[in-house]
């Protein structure tokens, strides 16, 4: 396959991972399901850090150790990366130093902390003026930024995504994927398309945050002035070109999904299939409800639960 990680690799990723983290569930989702439609929910709240991210973040940390010497990895994040390669380096041994934008979902934050990782609050809420101050530190001799946009060896990690799916529900015709930088969809749907050809792939970004949403329709980078959605896993305003042409050969559609439909996405969640998701990890379900295939088996991603409790009360959950 032209673009993505190939199946081998995508297996040794997950031989890696087995050392560190669990499979994650995929639960018949009773509230979305129907009559020839059945629905699952892939949790990857289960993982560490409460969201996909370490499976990347710990499988492109220990496949760069083996080439060289690493003294310190770092990452500019909005959280839940950030989250993932402080666990990462904690697991392998390696400090970790994060850049934030300023006031960072605080959940997210405090996790980072927790993970002993050195915070870096960049002066803007932009995640840009963060990622440039991180790439900047990371010029330092013995230093690896692990950029999840655009890393080539993080994709791997959830690609092991796609392996787990088509093993628990191998007669899935359609997987809903939420998008923002596009590293959770190169890596699921590379593995998904090899071992499923006919399954589609549809990405969800917000429509406040949606660059890749216009790249992948225009077939070039489109770039947004603002990415100002609540969903701060899919605030991506500057889509990277190889990304796009990646995205446009692996994934079938993307849609827009506004505020309000992931904030009801994140209720019906909570009160129907008593599951805690971030904006991010609920857009996949918001894009479900707003329009349900006919036929098929979907899997619906749920890529993280680290919901700050501004979200909370605006989705009207405890």
């Amino acid at each position: 396959m032209a673009f993505g990680p190939d199946l081998s690799t995508i297996h040794q990723a997950r031989e890696l991972l087995a050392r560190y983290l669990p499979v994650t569930r995929a639960v018949a989702a009773r509230s979305l399901s129907s009559d020839g439609t059945p629905v699952y929910l892939k949790l990857e709240t289960d993982l560490p850090t409460g969201s996909f991210k370490p499976r990347g973040a710990i499988y492109a940390l220990a496949t760069n150790l083996g080439r060289r010497k690493i003294t310190e990895v770092t990452a500019s994040s909005t959280g839940n990366h950030g989250a993932a390669v402080a666990y990462a380096g904690k697991v392998l041994g390696v400090p970790a130093t994060i850049f934030l934008p300023a006031n960072p979902n605080p959940v997210k934050r405090d996790k980072i902390r927790e993970l002993g990782a050195r915070i870096i609050e960049s002066g803007a809420a932009d995640l840009a003026q963060a990622f440039q101050q991180a790439a900047e530190y990371s010029r330092r001799p013995g230093v690896y930024f692990l950029n999840d946009a655009t890393d080539p060896d993080l994709p791997a990690g959830p690609g092991t995504i796609g392996l787990e799916i088509a093993e628990q529900v191998p007669e899935v015709s359609t997987i809903y994927v939420p998008m923002g930088d596009a590293a959770l969809i190169r890596g699921l749907a590379a593995a998904a398309k090899q071992l499923i050809p006919k399954v589609k792939i549809i990405g969800v970004q917000a429509e406040r945050a949606p660059s890749y949403y216009l790249s992948w329709k225009q077939g070039t980078t489109v770039p947004t002035d603002t990415c100002d959605t609540c969903a701060d896993g899919l605030a991506t305003r500057t889509p990277d070109a190889e990304n796009v042409r990646a995205i446009r050969e692996l994934v079938d559609d993307v849609v827009l999904v506004s505020e309000e439909q992931m904030l009801c996405a994140i209720r019906h969640l909570y009160e129907q299939e008593d599951v805690v998701a971030e904006p991010a990890g609920a857009a996949a379900t918001a894009a479900y409800l707003a329009r349900p295939p006919r036929v098929g088996t979907s899997v619906l991603v749920v890529s993280g639960g680290n919901i700050s409790e501004e979200v909370r009360r605006q989705a009207g959950i405890p």
